[in-house]
């Protein structure tokens, strides 16, 4: 028996697991066939004699397969989650791998792929934040976060924030993906909406504490948040123009 007939013995003893891997991520048979034979001919191509483990090998080519597809493709099949999550969740809640492991197929720290996962978790298990009950509460919290981005003060919109806290734009123009963490969503408010921080007025939106963008006698965006836990969980902005025409604005 030659080592090309060793390799692919031990490739179709993997094949099952592999093929349920690449089923996870991209939903099809067909397409997870395909992610399958790319990580045979992948196989067929490499240097294995250093490989310890080749099981793991093996999957985690099968993975970056399917990201690659996923990527090129825009195929959804958790379709709330991006790829990077979906991938971390699947590897690590339905295949037990190791974050250690997981981390450098999504090209993160293990930190970072824990949080990937723990975000796609909760948003897979629909258990979005429980907002805070008292309004004034709610009120406290988003005064803070208004004064921090009108002084531009990082820190002060770190120790508001949720550290998995999510923000979102809703604008005409085009699709902006949701921005995730508390460092991540302080620069996007530093960099692009301080501007607009001084402008901003206290409101209610949607029943919850708000803020309104409203530099003359018609709002040009509105801010709705989520307080949760003494922290803000969510920011959703709307900017778009259509959307803002049927605002009703109470003083």
């Amino acid at each position: 028996m030659n080592e090309r007939d060793v390799l692919t013995g031990e490739f179709e003893r993997h094949r099952r697991h592999l093929q349920a891997v690449a089923y996870r991520m991209l939903g099809s048979v067909n397409e997870a066939e395909d992610a399958v034979q790319e990580a045979w001919l992948r196989l067929d191509r490499a240097d294995t004699g250093a490989v310890a483990n080749l099981g793991g090998w093996l999957t985690t080519v099968v993975a970056r397969v399917c990201l690659d597809m996923l990527r090129a493709a825009l195929l959804v099949v958790l379709d709330t989650l991006a790829p990077a999550e979906r991938l971390a969740f699947v590897l690590h809640d339905m295949f037990a791998m190791p974050f250690e492991e997981i981390a450098p197929i999504v090209g993160r720290s293990p930190a970072a792929t824990r949080q990937l996962a723990s975000r796609a978790r909760r948003r897979v298990q629909c258990a979005a934040p429980t907002p805070d009950p008292d309004l004034a509460e709610q009120r406290r919290v988003v005064d803070a976060f208004l004064t921090a981005a009108r002084s531009g003060d990082f820190d002060a919109l770190i120790e508001v924030l949720d550290p998995e806290v999510v923000f979102r734009i809703d604008t005409r123009a085009r699709d902006r993906e949701a921005v995730h963490g508390a460092e991540a969503v302080a620069a996007q408010i530093l960099t692009r909406g301080r501007m607009f921080a001084p402008l901003g007025r206290p409101a209610i939106v949607n029943g919850s504490a708000g803020v309104i963008v409203m530099p003359s006698d018609r709002p040009i965006a509105v801010v709705g948040f989520t307080v949760s836990g003494g922290r803000i969980a969510e920011i959703d902005v709307i900017a778009n123009p259509d959307k803002l025409r049927a605002v009703t604005v109470r003083t």
